[in-house]
């Protein structure tokens, strides 16, 4: 099942791409950044096809990093999946397929990577897409809500805040998301509730 963003509690396939140029301080797929094994696309496709799920999401590490991820998604598309990309948006995303729903993280000030935003990416959201804070404390939060404010983000797209578990209380954020009248959506990682797993089911 999805355990974020828009589409959450859907039964979706996740391909999970190797690498991720980032190192941020709460990650919770640090096992992402190296192993795996090498696939051609069509192998990929070909098992994809085998699980009859009509979401498909390509995540990382940061998938973008593989060059070939563009083609990836776009052959998915061809087949009339819905395919999302979760990506740190430290890599330039104009060239994603336009079909695709981008997820883009904005990293805060307590990821310890926030220098690594690429803040053009976000000319290239539409409304279909969604822009992801993880909010680890206070500062993050107030952070979060000016970056809403000097991008117009509500107006570009989808906008989605989620607590770093164990770091920041879900209900404060959520209490505090009601007091501002934030145009957000308060999302929890589900699946780490359905299973207590943090890399996803």
């Amino acid at each position: 099942l999805q355990g974020e963003s828009n589409t959450v509690g859907l039964p979706t396939v996740f391909i999970r791409l190797t690498g991720c140029p980032l190192r941020c301080s709460y990650c919770d797929t640090a096992y992402a950044f190296s192993g795996g094994e090498r696939q051609t696309i069509s192998s990929i496709i070909e098992k994809v096809d085998t699980f009859k799920a009509k979401y498909i999401t390509v995540t990382g590490g940061e998938p973008l990093a593989q060059t070939d991820c563009h083609d990836l998604i776009s052959q998915l598309l061809d087949k009339g999946y819905c395919v999302s990309l979760e990506t740190s948006g430290a890599i330039d995303v104009s060239l994603v397929d336009s079909r695709a729903v981008k997820v883009m993280d904005l990293k805060t000030p307590a990821s310890a990577e926030m220098d690594k935003n690429n803040y053009q990416n976000i000319e290239f959201l539409s409304e279909k897409d969604q822009v992801k804070f993880v909010i680890a404390d206070n500062e993050d939060y107030e952070w979060s809500k000016a970056m809403i404010r000097q991008y117009d983000l509500d107006a570009r797209c989808e906008i989605l805040f989620s607590p770093v578990m164990g770091q920041y209380n879900p209900t404060v954020l959520a209490e505090n998301i009601i007091r501002d009248n934030l145009p957000v959506r308060f999302q929890i990682q589900l699946h780490k509730y359905l299973w207590d797993d943090a890399q996803g089911k």
